[in-house]
């Protein structure tokens, strides 16, 4: 990657010129600080690899928080054209509509913090979390249709939450068009016993205040302010989502071949939008983000079960209530200004976040004068974000921001950084109680195995496609 040539367009932004096949130049939202550590990393070469694919509209995009994933790297934001354009299950990922929810409560850091690690392990028991792990609620095939049809509004019907939360979560936690005749058998077996729970890897639900406010104004609409409690919720559509990837990444390997795509990297295997191949994968997909919606919609109810549970009081007294909740692993038909037209676009996000500006009628009622709310969660260890969309992702990024820190290290180099310590111990130390389900997943998510976040959200601020409105700092945490 070293080779590779990297043009200075301003402060914050980089573009690797278009050459050979590239369809479009690829652009990388980064600090002059950050770039020569991303210039180590292959995701470079991938978003340059993106660039090649038919279809694509004016970039291949990365957001600071870029490193490598499969095929699109993570942080990635594609669009294309839905005439001429192809959709990829590598710029989506395996976790379908992974994303985060914000809780906000009536508690203040006061109230909570004599009691934190009962909150903690009430978490812990309430919310079931590992590798495989399995929740308490079991449906049949056909209420797991229902779920893949309708999401958060399916485990609202069943007495998850309330229909308050549904306003505040992307596409009302619904998205049109899942056909559950599509999805293999595997997929139903694995999404059967999971729904409301967390999972393994980089998925955690963590108790925190509200540290700092940049944006008063914008804090207020959402209804933020210092030392408040809060949760965020970070987790998607578990083996259901990450067997629909597999399943249709065999479909689209097929389908190259039969539309004579050429690609520099096969991990980029996609299909034109328009074949019977791109529209399948399309309502297998939305099957997954509708389980991932409803995923979290349980959870946020078990939570409010685990803090009545755990401070003995009542939900009225707790106010936990839903502040937004975001996806970043999704792609979505969405109409964007291109060179002054409007155009109807598929938009990827892998890693990355929808950043509507003020005024989007895609936003809720409540916050339309600020913009879309966009979570970015950091490590375990340091803080969280809350921002705003910006009009300079409409005019630039599809709408779109970083979507969380970004691993500065691979796993395996995080284990054998954290070997001989005591993880846990060392957040206590630092006020933070922290649960998880192995030792291995703590080494693994070790906070210094992740970017600054503040570096990252502090790039898309400068670079106009975010806004800080408050930095969110941990308590306690409980890790897959």
């Amino acid at each position: 990657m070293q080779n590779l040539k990297l043009k200075k367009i301003t402060d914050f932004l980089w573009e690797i010129p278009k050459e050979g096949k590239m369809q479009v130049p690829a652009r990388i939202y980064a600090t002059e600080n950050m770039i020569e550590a991303i210039r180590n990393d292959n995701a470079l070469e991938q978003a340059a690899n993106v660039a090649h694919l038919p279809g694509i509209v004016n970039y291949s995009l990365t957001m600071p928080d870029i490193h490598w994933g499969y095929g699109f790297p993570i942080g990635g934001v594609a669009a294309f054209d839905v005439e001429t354009g192809v959709i990829s299950p590598g710029g989506v990922g395996y976790d379908i509509n992974c994303g985060v929810r914000l809780l906000a409560s009536k508690l203040t850091r006061q109230d909570l913090q004599p009691k934190i690690k009962d909150l903690v392990n009430s978490l812990f028991h309430h919310v079931p979390t590992g590798v495989g792990a399995k929740g308490e609620l079991r449906v049949s095939i056909e209420e797991e249709k229902k779920v893949m049809r309708k999401g958060a509004t399916w485990a609202v019907k069943k007495g998850f939450g309330s229909e308050q939360d549904l306003e505040y979560i992307e596409e009302n936690g619904c998205i049109d068009g899942a056909n559950p005749a599509v999805i293999s058998p595997r997929a139903y077996e694995r999404g059967r016993s999971q729904l409301g729970t967390l999972g393994s890897g980089n998925h955690f639900l963590e108790v925190g205040y509200v540290a700092e406010i940049y944006d008063g104004e914008a804090a207020s609409v959402l209804g933020l302010e210092l030392d408040q409690v809060t949760v965020i919720i970070h987790c998607g559509s578990r083996g259901f989502g990450h067997q629909v990837c597999t399943d249709y990444l065999e479909v689209m390997n097929r389908a190259v071949q039969k539309y004579g795509i050429e690609l520099p990297d096969r991990q980029l295997c996609c299909a034109p939008i328009n074949s019977p191949e791109g529209q399948e994968y399309l309502q297998a997909m939305c099957c997954a983000i509708n389980y991932a919606f409803a995923n979290r919609q349980i959870i946020a109810a078990w939570t409010r079960d685990a803090f009545e549970e755990a401070l003995q009081m009542s939900p009225g007294d707790i106010g936990l209530r839903t502040v937004y909740e975001v996806a970043h692993n999704i792609a979505k038909m969405e109409t964007h200004k291109v060179n002054g037209k409007e155009m109807k676009l598929c938009v990827h996000r892998k890693g990355a976040t929808r950043a509507f500006a003020p005024g989007s009628p895609e936003i809720p009622a409540a916050y339309k004068s600020i913009g879309q709310p966009v979570l970015i969660p950091g490590d375990m260890g340091r803080y969280s974000y809350v921002l705003v969309g910006a009009e300079g992702a409409m005019e630039n990024t599809f709408g779109s921001t970083c979507h969380g820190a970004g691993r500065a290290m691979s796993r395996h180099k995080a284990k054998k950084i954290a070997r001989g310590r005591a993880i846990a111990r060392e957040l206590e130390d630092r006020g933070i109680y922290v649960k998880a389900s192995s030792r291995r997943t703590l080494d693994e998510e070790i906070p210094e195995a992740y970017k600054d976040v503040a570096n990252v959200v502090d790039a898309c601020q400068m670079a106009g496609i975010s806004k800080k409105v408050a930095q969110l700092r941990p308590l306690g945490c409980i890790k897959g």
